[in-house]
């Protein structure tokens, strides 16, 4: 019984270091993409590292852009998120 535990923990402890170091891997991968394109928000990168409440305003955010992106007549728009954070803020301070 303790060989098969055994087993089982340590096969279990090799897939978890290969699911982290993947995982590591894409957000790097992802980091460059976001860091690589001229219009996207450098605000993105390492995200995983920012509070569950910063992610959240930030999904916000995003959510806002999605929706302007919706109703926009022109597929060529564009909408950055800092404009969105930049017109949140002031409509915040008119308040």
């Amino acid at each position: 019984m303790d060989v098969i535990f055994s087993t089982t923990f340590l096969s279990l402890f090799i897939i978890q270091k290969s699911v982290n170091r993947f995982s590591a891997a894409l957000h790097l991968k992802m980091n460059e993409l976001v860091a690589s394109h001229d219009n996207a928000s450098n605000r993105i990168i390492n995200i995983e590292e920012k509070t569950e409440e910063e992610i959240r305003d930030l999904a916000k955010h995003y959510s806002t852009i999605a929706e302007k992106a919706k109703n926009s007549q022109t597929m060529q728009s564009s909408h950055s998120i800092e404009h969105i954070i930049d017109e949140a803020k002031k409509s915040e301070e008119e308040k």
